[in-house]
């Protein structure tokens, strides 16, 4: 069996306690760690140890049970000094993947320079997609997946309705790659009632596009952006 990764989450706001829960749930041992003893408070029951820890001092975070952690997660938001300098002491303690928030695009920078392995700017990311989805409303989500490489859900169009992708020939014309569809489905509960479900089908070559059907397409930015526009 695979080795159970441990991570530690430091700053345990709305982002900190939700990053928590999700590494719980996938099975991660998780250390949280925050100064505030009502925020460890709340998330006690979910994680594998709470440590009452100011990680902004350097004597407090030596002592810090961080020796097994395999990445750090800075989860401090608001305090841009506690985030940057509990992100240098994080590296210089040795934690081998730091993973830290940012919240302007200064303060990501800074986070580099001191060592951040990965950086999420959750505002910049959030403003992006929303701008992105109301430009463009047939754009259901986009994932990037490198600089200019994304995954989107879109809506499939008029014209791929009844026929398929060998016929359409996207990967070369388009040069996307459908990754997979979703298919609206209606089935009856125990009382008869409808209830609507989507059906995930991974895509072959002879595979029919129904009207209703979302598109998974992979490709890179500038050719999701033509697509759109055709």
């Amino acid at each position: 069996m695979p080795q159970t990764r441990t991570f530690a989450v430091i700053g345990l706001g709305s982002f900190g306690s939700r990053v928590c829960e999700v590494l719980s749930e996938k099975g991660a041992s998780v250390v949280a760690i925050d100064a505030d003893p009502a925020a460890l408070e709340r998330v006690k029951g979910i994680v594998s140890a709470a440590v009452l820890v100011d990680t902004t001092d350097e004597g407090a975070l030596l002592k810090a049970p961080l020796d097994g952690v395999d990445v750090a997660i800075v989860a401090i938001g608001d305090n841009l000094e506690a985030s940057i300098l509990t992100t240098a002491l994080l590296k210089q303690r040795g934690v081998p993947y730091v993973a830290a928030r940012a919240i302007t695009s200064i303060h990501e920078t800074v986070l580099r320079r001191v060592g951040a392995n990965e950086v999420a700017n959750i505002e910049v990311e959030a403003g992006t997609r929303l701008a992105r989805r109301l430009v463009a409303p047939d754009v259901l989500d986009s994932v990037p997946m490198s600089a200019d490489v994304s995954l989107t859900e879109v809506y499939l169009p008029p014209y791929f309705v009844d026929k398929t992708p060998g016929e359409l020939d996207i990967e070369k014309k388009l040069r996307l790659k459908v990754v997979a569809l979703l298919r609206p489905q209606v089935d009856l509960d125990d009382t008869g009632n409808p209830v609507r479900r989507d059906e995930l089908i991974f895509i072959a070559p002879d595979t029919t596009f129904k009207e209703g059907d979302r598109l998974f397409l992979l490709g890179r930015n500038a050719d999701l952006d033509e697509f759109r526009n055709l």
